[in-house]
């Protein structure tokens, strides 16, 4: 009688006192208004930028390009991710969240992961571009970059595929409503949460990579610009470098503004989640940071601007309207065309009649 009255009363304890793996849902009133926002702005922006890349832009294309068409769909598809994260935070449905934790979640980190990268491409190929500025390296060719986008999202894809296999898989315990969870792990088997973790730390490790790949960089197209001041202050290989390097630091200042703060919590959040003391304030710390790395999809069409010519080009009013003006300067050159034709049989016309007549003529 002992232990059952004092199991009741652990019960009644436990159930008076909040869990650990809940917090206050108002600040989901916040992350909705924020994301919302975000995917309306990012959709138009992405939209229009995917419109300029393959509907308007010429044949020809480089290996930046490839990269930088790529670079848009990530962030368009990104952006397509966020109404699964905006109704994650508006519903208490277990299936909502089911769906969320499983493909939602999986799709949203697959593209933050290839814009990432497909930045790390883009420095890649500029840093090369002012290495070897004579000639072409194996990497810069269309045909590399092709291969290189082809396998990146061939290795992202698999990953995700993992992920969602596991999750599907997985037997989740009975659930009335989920409003208040902190995270997925009331849906996570062990074997899935392992693997959470080893994606965890993969990413951490690409992300790192990527984040010294840009300061060395950017360190060497620095390096090369003030050489190239000291040999020739006033040349234009001098202001060349420097503009180069102006876009590298652009592009180093998105990377960190978006994904430096994001990844100095979530390898402390997928290890220390568990833990009842530090579940509460590292679930409002990332989802404050996974709010600023989500702004990347409204930064990127900076870069796309400074780093490629022929999109600024298709951005000149003349290339904007070039659609309306086609048809009526077509329509201009085959009235000219009809009319010169015309003029043409008139003169063809008289010539004949005139030889016609000299001949009767001369038989009279």
């Amino acid at each position: 009688m002992r232990d059952l009255g004092a199991s009741s009363q652990s019960n009644l304890t436990n159930s008076s006192s909040p869990r650990c793996d809940q917090v206050d849902s108002s600040a989901h009133v916040f992350f909705l208004l924020v994301y919302t926002l975000v995917f309306l702005v990012g959709l138009l922006l992405n939209g229009f930028t995917l419109k300029v890349y393959f509907c308007r832009a010429q044949q020809t294309s480089s290996s930046v390009t490839v990269y930088l068409k790529n670079l848009a769909a990530a962030d368009f598809l990104f952006c397509l991710c966020l109404p699964i994260r905006i109704t994650n935070y508006a519903s208490a449905s277990v299936s909502v969240r089911r769906v969320y934790c499983s493909f939602g979640a999986s799709a949203f980190y697959l593209n933050m992961y290839a814009s990432i990268l497909f930045m790390g491409y883009i420095a890649a190929n500029r840093y090369l571009k002012i290495v070897h500025p004579l000639g072409t390296h194996v990497l810069q060719t269309v045909r590399a970059a092709h291969v290189i986008t082809t396998v990146t999202w061939v290795l992202l894809v698999a990953t995700m595929s993992v992920y969602v296999s596991l999750s599907l898989l997985t037997k989740e315990p009975p659930l009335s409503s989920v409003h208040n969870v902190l995270n997925c792990d009331v849906l996570q088997s062990k074997e899935l949460r392992l693997f959470y973790k080893t994606i965890h730390c993969a990413s951490a490790a690409i992300f790192l990579l990527v984040l010294v790949s840009l300061v060395f960089f950017y360190h060497g197209v620095s390096r090369r610009l003030s050489l190239a001041q000291q040999r020739q202050p006033a040349s234009s290989g001098s202001r060349k470098l420097a503009k180069s390097r102006r876009n590298m630091l652009v592009l180093v200042s998105v990377f960190c503004v978006c994904f430096v703060p994001y990844h100095l919590v979530r390898l402390p959040y997928a290890f220390l989640r568990g833990r009842c003391l530090w579940s509460q304030a590292f679930f409002y710390l990332k989802e404050l940071t996974v709010m600023v790395s989500v702004l990347n999809v409204c930064l990127d069409p900076l870069i796309y601007f400074i780093f490629c010519k022929a999109f600024r080009a298709q951005l000149s009013p003349g290339r904007m309207f070039s659609t309306t003006q086609a048809p009526t300067q077509h329509g201009a050159n085959a009235e000219r065309r009809s009319s010169d034709g015309r003029m043409s049989n008139i003169r063809f016309n008289r010539k004949t009649s005139l030889t016609t007549s000299m001949k009767h003529m001369a038989v009279l």
